[in-house]
């Protein structure tokens, strides 16, 4: 089929329908990867507040590691989805193995980056006791990287062959084993020491690799494991290789400063004690928990985008990227109503410290307003990266959180003395301009063929 020859029409239902029966499997895989984050901090929280604390900061920075690692392996998404799309099975497998060895190198570098963490630490100022806290905790993620980034490969090659159940079921399942160890590690049961956010960490790479584990082995043993080509030959498995890295350098760069913004934006909240640190993490961990379902009608959007710029229907890429947009926008209008209605009951989940819940109740009602505006700049990244269109969008996220976002927040923070609630308000900013860029470059670039990568 030439790039100008599109299918037939589809009508609104049907696309909303096809984008939900891939997108709410995703949505429940990825906020279930996020309930691990939610539950760890909630259970850590209960332990002190300095705990949680300690847990705020490693997150948050093996977060920004583990985010540019996916970023450097989302080239297998828009590779897999358009080889779907036209009917190339036989390379999906090949691209599935060829994320794996990428997935190990890495895992394992960026696990060693970990262990820099208190000099890092310390380096932008957090005391000694935050500084050395978290870097134990930081330690206790890295071992766990190359198994979450080698299932996040897993998780791709499924999602753009159409298949996000099993990924789904896998993470269901991780949830419950999680909290199990958690109880173990965190408050020292059956005659374990008390490890608090140590312990959550350390339940949490021990969780990766045995995700990874369950969700390659439904991948050798589907019942057309053959048609996929995931243990016959390689071929083509350095240029698929070359094309995976060049797609994947600028999603890594995007996501490293997504990532890397919220990092600093936690950093500065820590700035103003531990008290200020575990309320912010609230605020943010509840933005993320929330933004799980953007996360799934981006992905949904980027492999359907994807599909059908492979079978060379860009009319249908198009349509497809404004109605997953829209989607993405109702739905995150509706989760903004319990964290303006409902803040303090939120709140609560993660801590009873009155003092922790005071600085948190305000931060929830403003992330409020930063909802929207973060799941629509995150589906349209989505729907440019199904078109393999990264370098312009990634730039654009450049200015977006570097440019206005972190400036910003700290001017409102500091120089006029907001404090935490000036860097929500910066977060807010970064996020509208993003947006509003996002989606011009989509209608630039929906309004002619879009060539496959």
């Amino acid at each position: 089929m030439s790039l100008e020859t599109p299918t037939p029409v589809v009508g609104l239902g049907s696309e909303i329908w096809s984008t939900l029966r891939l997108a709410f499997p995703v949505t429940v895989a990825r906020a279930a990867l996020l309930v691990l984050v939610t539950v760890d901090a909630a259970m850590t929280g209960h332990a002190g507040a300095e705990q949680l604390a300690f847990y705020a900061i490693a997150n948050s920075s093996q977060i920004v590691l583990v985010l540019v690692g996916i970023g450097l392996l989302q080239g297998i998404t828009i590779l897999t989805s358009q080889a779907y799309g036209a009917k190339e099975h036989h390379h999906c497998g090949v691209l599935w193995r060829v994320g794996l060895v990428h997935a190990v190198v890495f895992g394992v570098v960026l696990a060693g980056i970990s262990f820099a963490g208190l000099s890092f630490f310390r380096l932008i100022g957090q005391s000694e006791l935050l500084a050395t806290g978290s870097a134990e905790v930081l330690v206790a993620f890295s071992w766990g990287m190359p198994g979450v980034l080698l299932f996040a490969v897993t998780t791709f090659f499924l999602e753009a062959i159409n298949r996000p159940l099993p990924g789904m079921i896998v993470m269901i399942a991780a949830n419950l084993v999680n909290a199990g160890l958690n109880w173990l590690f965190i408050y020292g049961h059956w005659g374990l020491p008390a490890m608090g956010a140590e312990g959550a960490a350390t339940t949490t790479s021990m969780v990766r690799w045995l995700m990874f584990a369950a969700l390659a082995l439904y991948v050798l043993f589907m019942r057309d494991a053959h048609r996929f080509n995931v243990t016959g030959a390689m071929a083509g498995a350095l240029a698929l290789g070359a094309k995976m890295r060049r797609l994947g350098g600028p999603v890594a760069l995007s996501f490293g400063l997504e990532s890397a913004t919220f990092a600093a934006m936690m950093m500065l909240a820590s700035l103003f004690g531990i008290t200020a640190a575990a309320g912010y993490q609230i605020a943010v961990n509840l933005l993320a928990l929330a933004f799980m379902s953007a996360i799934g009608i981006a992905t949904a959007a980027s492999v359907r985008v994807g599909n059908a710029v492979g079978r060379g229907d860009w009319a249908a890429a198009s349509r497809i990227g404004w109605i997953c947009t829209g989607m993405a926008a109702l739905l995150m209008i509706a989760f903004a109503i319990p964290f303006f209605t409902a803040a303090g009951w939120l709140a609560r989940i993660y801590s009873t410290d009155p003092a922790v819940i005071a600085v948190a109740v305000p931060l929830i009602g403003i992330t409020g307003f930063l909802l929207l505006f973060d799941g629509v700049q995150g589906v349209l990244m989505g729907a440019l990266r199904g078109a393999a269109n990264v370098w312009l969008p990634t730039a654009t996220q450049l200015g977006a959180y570097w440019g206005v976002a972190f400036p910003v927040g700290y001017v409102l923070a500091f120089v006029v003395g907001l404090g935490p609630s000036g860097l929500i308000w910066g977060l807010t900013s970064g996020l509208f301009v993003a947006a509003g860029l996002l989606a011009w470059r989509f209608h630039t670039i929906a309004r002619r063929p879009i060539a496959r990568y």
